[in-house]
């Protein structure tokens, strides 16, 4: 059954094309992730709480239009935008009481502070919690009110390894409770680690976020591809009309999104004409490694591996802006061999 359900939405400004006519669902169980600009992302939430109109397209939340009515709408679905309020003056558990007699008690309160990892904080005055503690309030008032389909809006954007532990672990005591959830944002790493149901959306349109599939040669070619009298290591990159050349030791990350491959260094990402399993082959003896179908990281880099689930796991690096990576469950087993881990 599709709890959301997008036919044929559109939205121009002016004569700015925003994104062209698209359909969408999320059925039960599902979490998918849009990955689009800021202007994109707020204009697609005004349009889904109704706060904006499209004149074209329908959006049904479990079979409730807004159109047919705003009350049987909104009690469908639960929105925790980015710059949500929060009373700062109340205490953690005042605040997830006040929410639970407005929406019910299909929830308990205790099992909620125990899913968002508040349960000893929760007679402390919400002003004195750090940003992240104060983002996993949020959370907790949004499961509270148990809607049929939850809308994210950068739900984990600058939260601490623990907070977005607590919402992975969310996302999946809600995938198996049969709920639909949707999440927003403008940041793949995050949108990758939550789901493999990933949207661009744009100008052009909506489109499943293509990765690129590993091909990499055998060792043994690999091997013989060294033998030659000159090797170049370098990695050339394009910036405006200069060729600039990388050395492998100074590269934190490399990513793949829709065959655009970018090197990052030090946060800043410079766009390679090479490919993903060309970059692989090329610095596999540099110390590079396949962590994940679309990111290849330089493993002198990695700071800590981080476990969310038994399915899902990030690589921490040690460059300026401590950049998060994905590892896949695959990859996982392989680089515990790799470094003699049981």
């Amino acid at each position: 059954m599709a709890l959301l359900h997008i036919r044929n939405l559109e939205k121009h400004h002016g004569d700015v094309v925003l994104f062209p006519a698209f359909d969408f669902t999320i059925e039960q169980g599902e979490v998918k992730a849009i990955f689009s600009s800021l202007n994109v992302r707020t204009v697609l939430l005004d349009v889904l709480m109704g706060t904006e109109s499209s004149p074209n397209g329908k959006i049904t939340i479990n079979d409730k239009a807004y159109v047919d009515g705003k009350a049987a709408y909104l009690s469908q679905v639960g929105f925790l935008q980015l710059n949500a309020g929060i009373y700062t003056r109340l205490k953690v558990d005042d605040q997830l009481k006040f929410i639970h007699r407005l929406y019910g008690k299909d929830r308990q309160l205790q099992e909620v502070l125990q899913d968002v990892q508040l349960a000893e904080k929760r007679h402390q005055v919400i002003g004195k919690l750090s940003e992240s503690e104060q983002r996993r309030v949020h959370y907790g008032s949004i499961l509270l009110q148990n809607p049929a389909l939850y809308v994210f809006e950068e739900p984990d954007l600058n939260v601490d390894v623990e907070t977005k532990r607590v919402f992975i672990h969310l996302i999946e005591k809600l995938k198996k409770e049969g709920k639909g959830v949707l999440i927003l944002t403008s940041n793949m790493e995050s949108a990758i680690t939550v789901t493999d149901h990933v949207y661009r959306l744009d100008e052009k349109g909506l489109h499943m976020v293509k990765t690129e599939s590993s091909n990499a040669k055998s060792l043994e070619e690999e091997v013989a591809s060294e033998e030659k009298t000159f090797q170049f290591h370098k990695i050339p990159t394009k910036i405006n009309d200069k060729m600039v050349l990388f050395d492998p030791p100074e590269i934190d990350y490399i990513e793949s999104v829709e065959g655009q491959v970018n090197l990052y260094i030090n946060g800043d990402a410079f766009p390679t004409s090479f490919t993903l399993t060309e970059l692989e082959e090329r610095l596999m003896y540099f110390g590079f490694y396949r962590c994940h179908r679309s990111y290849i990281v330089n493993l002198q880099k990695v700071r800590e591996v981080i476990t969310w689930t038994r399915n899902s796991y990030s690589l921490i690096l040690d460059d300026k802006p401590k950049s998060s990576i994905p590892l896949s469950k695959t990859k996982m087993t392989h680089l515990k061999d790799m470094l003699g881990v049981k």
